[in-house]
């Protein structure tokens, strides 16, 4: 039943339908949330055994540092190891942070703000980042933040246009991008090996250009069959580019999100660069916690392992809101969605014109989602269909309702664009 096909008469009576339903909605009073992507507390649940004094082994890392203590400006070498097996680089192109990737990435973008990344310092000039979307919010805000401009750049199926890409680094004020490339946030796409290739041999005209690869859901796999992203410093050795690039990732969705460890990796160039800095900014992060992580997970075949118990939980998550969009929204003309094999979101495309209202509609019966526009630039979807579903912190019983009330909104705003036009 494609609804642009039905009669002004048909509409109307469906639109009718749906209204009683969404009436009904309203009145039980309810407060569910899917607004950002959140591991529920199953998952948490999982990292318990993390907390055991045990893994700790008398607060001593394998090169006898005591953890309690200051000192190790760059992370402990086991620590080193698990990310750099995570990664696919050497341990020596490996720095080891706090919980947060977003704060190395805030961090990256204020030390090339005030002293530049080889070129001068970046304020003060005319910068602009292209940014793909739909994209993460965050990345936006840390970009806005600073008073760089922002510029769109489409995303198809296997990454983001090169082309588009390949056209605006021709421009020198364009000293960037940031990007998701493993089950990108919201759409769930993996850059293609063409993709990845063509980013390590992009030849930018600022000399100063960089990538932040923020490559958060790398071990983030929801099905049986896993993407795979080629690594972006193996290509970018062949083209001689591997200063472009900033990789940064984070335990934050694999042990707990608010006490993690997170890393970045990065040529050797820029590694010297950052811990310059660093070693007056910082005595050295909290090596007690990254000592706990190593010990917990040992290398990345331990991460992979307890990848498996997150997905277990997560896959039935994702089942019922795909089920429930192919159930009520497939064939009727008004609405795509993305199927992911991994990361923690499901891309929604309205009908045009339909996303804010969608919200709204939600938002009225007790359902909260992300704010529409918040896939975009400036919080600005031009054609404010796009809508970010996150599916992990909601229970099994309130994910259900939730998203059966939100496939009512989208028809029920879809219904009210036709009639009106």
């Amino acid at each position: 039943m494609n609804l642009k096909e039905l009669s002004s008469a048909e509409l109307h009576s469906r639109y009718d339908e749906l209204k009683k339903q969404y009436d009904d909605y309203k009145n039980l009073s309810l407060s569910l949330n899917m607004a950002r992507g959140k591991p529920g507390s199953d998952q948490l649940d999982l990292s318990n055994e993390m907390l055991d004094p045990a893994i700790l082994s008398g607060f001593r890392a394998s090169d006898g540092t005591e953890v309690r203590n200051y000192g190790v400006l760059d992370g402990i070498p086991e620590c080193k190891s698990l990310f750099a097996g995570i990664l696919g680089v050497p341990e020596k192109n490996i720095i080891v942070f706090g919980n947060a990737s977003l704060t190395i990435m805030y961090d990256y973008i204020a030390q090339c703000m005030i002293f530049g990344a080889g070129d001068g310092p970046w304020a003060g000039k005319k910068i602009k980042f292209l940014c793909p979307v739909p994209g993460y919010d965050r990345h936006f805000a840390i970009l806005e933040h600073f008073g760089i401009e922002m510029i769109n750049i489409p995303m198809n199926e296997d990454g983001p246009d090169m082309d588009f890409i390949e056209e605006y680094i021709r421009d020198e004020s364009v000293k960037g991008v940031f990007c998701v490339p493993m089950y990108s946030n919201p759409s769930g796409i993996t850059y293609s090996d063409e993709t990845v290739k063509r980013f390590a041999a992009l030849k930018p005209v600022a000399k100063d250009f960089r990538v932040i690869w923020d490559n958060a859901y790398c071990v983030h796999h929801i099905k049986d069959k896993k993407d795979r992203l080629l690594n972006i410093f193996a290509e970018a050795e062949k083209n001689g580019t591997e200063d472009f690039f900033i990789e940064v990732t984070s335990t934050s969705k694999i042990s707990f999100p608010g006490a993690g460890v997170s890393a970045l990796a990065a040529s050797d160039s820029n590694i010297a660069s950052i811990k310059k800095r660093m070693s007056v900014q910082t005595i050295g992060y909290d090596k007690i916690n990254q000592l706990r992580h190593a010990g917990y997970f040992v290398n990345a075949d331990g991460v992979d392992a307890h990848m498996k118990k997150h997905a277990a939980i997560l896959r039935p998550k994702f089942e019922i809101v795909l089920n429930a969009f192919e159930k009520n929204l497939g064939g009727k003309g008004i609405a795509e969605w993305t199927d992911p094999n991994g990361g923690y979101f499901i891309s929604l495309d309205v009908l045009p014109g339909c996303a804010k209202r969608t919200v709204e509609l939600c938002k009225n019966a007790g359902v909260t989602l992300t704010g529409a526009g918040a896939t975009f630039p400036y919080g600005k979807d031009p054609l404010d269909r796009n809508i970010r579903i996150a599916p992990t912190f909601p229970s099994v019983d309130e994910l259900k309702k939730a998203v059966e009330i939100l496939c009512v909104c989208v028809e029920l705003s879809a219904l009210e664009k036709l009639l009106n036009k």
